[in-house]
């Protein structure tokens, strides 16, 4: 292979401890338990919930703001364009997977992700269809809306 350049060595020495990085330690099984009680794993549920509590209040904002019922009904088809999506995501993921095959579980993330992905553009092409007179602009903001509750989960959990 090629040799490394300044900047990938740089990269390479800030995992080591002998080049100042920090140092390497097996825990044991009590640091492991106090590590995992320290740090709990972000339920996707969660999620799905917040972002469905956060896409009803973005429908009701908007509803009051505009004062017509087709913004509130846009608003929550938008919402319900992502929220269910990512519920049958959560839903197909929260399966066991057979020991000792780790790259199943990168494809089985890849395809509900590509079905969470068809979901929601099905969703948002029958949106005309199922929601008249529709509100372009409310049920956008609602996708952009809930869309952006990742990034609020992933700021939480950073706490």
């Amino acid at each position: 292979m090629s040799e490394q350049t300044g900047r990938n060595s740089a990269w390479a020495d800030a995992d080591d401890p002998e080049q100042g990085g920090p140092p390497w330690c097996v825990l044991t099984a009590t640091e492991a338990q106090a590590l995992r009680i320290a740090q709990p794993a972000l339920s996707p549920w969660w999620v799905v919930r917040v972002q469905g509590l956060v896409g009803l209040l973005v429908a009701l904002g908007a509803a009051a703001i505009m004062g017509r019922m087709a913004v509130l009904w846009s608003a929550l088809y938008g919402a319900a364009a992502i929220v269910l999506p990512a519920a049958v995501m959560a839903r197909g993921l929260g399966r066991r997977l057979p020991p000792g095959v780790p790259t199943l579980g990168v494809a089985r993330l890849m395809v509900w992700e590509a079905v969470k992905v068809g979901l929601t553009v099905a969703m948002l092409a029958f949106a005309p269809r199922v929601i008249t007179p529709l509100s372009w602009p409310a049920l956008l903001l609602a996708v952009v809306v809930c869309l952006n509750v990742y990034w609020v989960a992933l700021l939480w959990r950073g706490r």
